[in-house]
């Protein structure tokens, strides 16, 4: 049992990059659809929380409002961080406001926003 508790506690502190590159080897090598995988992922952290989740929120929407005045970053940067292709991000970034990461754990949720902050974006977790 110790070690299916570490490599869940492995699954739940995966990078959004780690889980989408996680998704890519179980589609390619052993033919898992990678929406079924990051639906297994991020059901993790959820099914862990239990009474703590009645508390306090335990996942957050990160939400990209507006690009700001560096749009060609800002679409790099969630290209980077999503695992989309250079369109896709682009349409994501056009599309604002539009929801970057669902279901991400606090964390997780306030490191995307710095970056993209940092980035010069104007995001809002919900």
């Amino acid at each position: 049992m110790a070690d299916l508790k570490a490599f869940a506690e492995q699954l739940v502190n995966l990078t959004v990059k780690e889980v989408n590159e996680l998704a890519q080897i179980l589609k390619d090598e052993y033919g898992i659809e990678p929406a079924a995988a990051a639906v297994a992922v991020a059901a993790g952290p959820a099914a862990g929380g239990g009474a703590e989740a009645a508390e306090e929120k335990s996942s957050f929407d990160v939400v990209l409002k507006a690009a700001g005045a560096n749009k060609l970053a800002i679409v790099k940067l969630v290209k980077e961080l999503t695992g989309l292709g250079l369109k896709e991000a682009k349409d994501m970034v056009d599309a604002a406001p539009s929801v970057i990461k669902e279901g991400a754990a606090k964390d997780e949720a306030e490191a995307l926003k710095k970056q993209l902050e940092e980035g010069g974006a104007e995001v809002e977790l919900k």
